[in-house]
């Protein structure tokens, strides 16, 4: 069994970089202060914004009450949004401790994949990682894009910078409360949540792209964050047919046809 997992492991990380080399992606693992984490980005044309991806939780669970040992996801749903963009400027930032190793590092431990993956700590590094990434190009422009648990950590580096210009979520998790009381499960009293933070976005361009067959994070939590933000800047958009776990991939580049702006 333990040997299966490694294995799936394995082609889990020889599958994402092949995907990401084929996107003309290059790796990279960044040291933060408390974790490393790995990046893939394409930069062609400085001048321009670049589009940054957050990985959603990845494998954070093999049962109900049984963390994973290793968080790298079977399916990276982010990498795959990135990989069919083809804007000049694309930047992926995995979650902390996915595709790093093997081994993990000692610091790796599941709290951080699982009750503590919305912590002050985990945004810090998060936004520690793309700080580091762009210092080669001062004064670059960000469009923040997240999915799922990453929609969250989108939204809080989001309000945590000014050089963001547009925030994209995909099926995001961007009320974590609600979604952990959905499914009935124990409460994340040190999580930060995006709804916390979303008057703080009112004024910032961004579009939530939720799937009507979504049973993981509901329609219902895109639309909470939507009226604790107000204004006429935060719109939603209901994509027909998809589910969470959905080839969002496939669709991605009709749904980047649509601009972010406050009307």
């Amino acid at each position: 069994m333990f040997l299966l997992a490694g294995c799936v492991t394995g082609d889990s990380r020889e599958r994402a970089a092949l995907l990401a080399k084929k996107s003309g992606l290059n790796s990279q693992n960044l040291q933060t202060s408390r974790f490393e984490l790995r990046i893939w980005q394409r930069i062609t044309a400085p001048a321009q914004p670049v589009r940054v991806y957050i990985e959603g939780d990845g494998y954070a669970w093999v049962s109900r009450t049984r963390p994973s040992d290793d968080p790298t996801p079977r399916q990276p749903t982010g990498l795959m949004l990135a990989a069919a963009d083809a804007s000049a400027n694309v930047l992926y930032l995995a979650r902390p401790c996915q595709f790093i190793g093997p081994p993990l590092p000692a610091n790796c431990g599941t709290t951080w994949w699982t009750d503590n993956r919305f912590s002050p700590t985990v945004v810090q590094a998060m936004d520690e990682a793309l700080s580091q990434s762009l210092q080669p190009w001062p004064g670059i422009q960000i469009e923040l894009v997240g999915y799922s648990g990453g929609g969250a950590i989108a939204a809080l580096i989001a309000a945590r910078r000014d050089d963001v210009r547009s925030l994209r979520t995909v099926a995001g998790n961007l009320d974590v409360a609600y979604v952990n009381a959905v499914h009935n499960v124990s409460a994340m009293p040190d999580a930060l949540s995006a709804i916390d933070v979303a008057p703080r976005l009112a004024n910032l361009p961004q579009i939530h792209f939720t799937g009507s067959a979504d049973s993981t994070v509901p329609p219902e939590t895109a639309r909470r964050f939507q009226q604790a933000a107000g204004g006429r800047c935060v719109h939603i958009e209901q994509v027909q047919g998809m589910a969470h776990g959905s080839d969002w991939a496939a669709v991605w580049p009709s749904l980047l046809q649509q601009q972010p702006d406050c009307r």
